[in-house]
């Protein structure tokens, strides 16, 4: 589409321009995104009858989804937060 910004050409200029912005916005969104989104999986997981490690095995867990979703974020938040930066600049300007 002629006229639509890319993720390479950013609609705002000045402080709203700055890389550390967009990383700290892509961390942002994507570890809530996928944060929630671990959640609701273990949710739904049933604890085994035998070979629960009890509240360490709920601790690590936690600890393993919040880095999972630190990962995920890195990987791909970039993909689907570039419209909603673009948004979050346009009322900063």
């Amino acid at each position: 589409m002629i006229g639509q910004p890319t993720p390479t050409t950013p609609i705002a200029k000045g402080p709203a321009a700055d890389p550390r912005l967009r990383k700290a916005f892509d961390a942002f969104v994507g570890e809530s995104l996928y944060g929630q989104m671990l959640k609701s999986m273990r949710a739904t997981l049933d604890k085994p009858a035998y070979f629960n490690g009890g509240h360490a095995e709920d601790a690590f867990n936690q600890q393993l989804d919040q880095m999972l979703a630190q990962k995920l974020s890195s990987a791909s938040a970039h993909k689907f937060t570039g419209p909603m930066f673009d948004l979050f600049n346009l009322r900063r300007q």
